[in-house]
């Protein structure tokens, strides 16, 4: 009888090995874990409230956007058409009474009464970044103020310094100069304000004529400016505080034609300012950053959504100093404050 004896000579289709079949599993397993934390994780939505339409909050908007964008967030966006607690706070309200925000970016618009409509959201459930103004003092571990995740802005009283010594530069270290400011009881125009104060002591023969508040209207700025410029006729320099402060001021200049004679430094790269810079009224433009302050705050409330728990209380984003030399060149002018087309 035959015996039929099977062939093993052949191809063999070769054996994988334990420990890499185990390797394998542990991948598919981690992988697994993976894709269902990201099923799991619900993306935040973002509130975005501003201090008032201008080009400054309008360009951090531009950051908040492209943050939001780049992460696959929802922003809601409320803008107050004036500046002020009384008017910011029924939008906070409002925005706290929508029940589906998580993070609110906000630029509080008093450092004092603020506090209390802020704390409300945080009991709420909203976590809270400040953007370009803080509460209390803006120190958010050891002030009297600590809710709010961070605080991210200029540092302001350096950026009152850098206006002061750059002004004295230009009037030859003498002579009488004016701060045009904003409001009362907002922290960065106060802290500018206080900077340039402390810069103009330095110099023994420069003396400050005054101060005054236009509550963010231009027209009231440059009224205000015209009526110093008319008591003081010996006026060198003036030092806006912001956007509107310095376009009034910039204006009431050129009104009274006294461009290049008496000199201006403006807070602030909009387009009227980088104008003004131009034609010989305004000396020198401090431009901040919001478009980076915007997008680190949406960056911000990512991380904290996806369990950072190391973000800073505190990140300044320094500053670009605009002048007649460098106005075009492409590495300072991409801070001039570019709004729609």
């Amino acid at each position: 009888m035959k015996r039929w004896i099977a062939d093993n000579s052949g191809p063999k289709e070769p054996m994988l090995p334990k420990r890499f079949l185990i390797s394998l599993f542990t991948f598919v397993a981690l992988l697994t874990t993976s894709l269902l934390a990201q099923a799991q994780f619900k993306k935040p939505k973002i509130g975005f409230l501003p201090g008032v339409v201008d080009p400054f909050y309008q360009v951090m908007e531009i950051g908040v956007n492209e943050a939001a964008a780049d992460y696959g967030l929802e922003v809601v966006t409320q803008y107050p058409q004036t500046w002020g607690p009384t008017i910011q706070t029924p939008i906070l309200d409002a925005m706290v009474g929508r029940g589906d925000l998580t993070y609110l970016i906000i630029a509080p618009t008093d450092k004092e009464q603020m506090i209390a409509p802020l704390q409300r959201a945080v009991d709420a459930g909203i976590k809270v970044i400040t953007v370009d103004t803080f509460l209390g003092d803006g120190d958010y571990i050891n002030g009297k103020v600590t809710f709010p995740l961070s605080y991210i802005g200029s540092d302001n009283v350096e950026g009152g310094k850098i206006a002061a010594r750059a002004l004295a530069k230009v009037v030859g270290n003498k002579g009488k100069v004016y701060i045009q400011n904003t409001n009362v009881g907002a922290s960065t125009t106060e802290q500018r304000g206080k900077g340039f104060k402390d810069g103009i002591a330095e110099f023994k023969d420069m003396q400050l004529a005054g101060e005054d508040y236009n509550l963010d209207d231009a027209g009231t700025a440059a009224q205000q400016t015209a009526a110093k410029l008319q008591a003081n006729p010996d006026l060198v320099g003036i030092f806006g505080v912001n956007v509107f402060s310095a376009q009034g001021a910039g204006n009431a200049v050129k009104s009274a034609g006294l461009g290049g004679k008496v000199q201006v430094i403006a807070f602030d790269a909009t387009k009227d300012a980088i104008e003004n810079l131009r034609q010989g009224v305004v000396s020198l433009v401090i431009a901040q950053k919001p478009h980076d302050m915007g997008y680190l705050a949406v960056a911000f409330a990512m991380a904290d959504a996806r369990g950072v728990t190391s973000l800073p209380r505190r990140v300044t984003t320094g500053y670009a100093v605009i002048d007649a030399k460098n106005v075009d060149d492409p590495s300072v002018s991409r801070f001039i404050y570019r709004v729609g087309k």
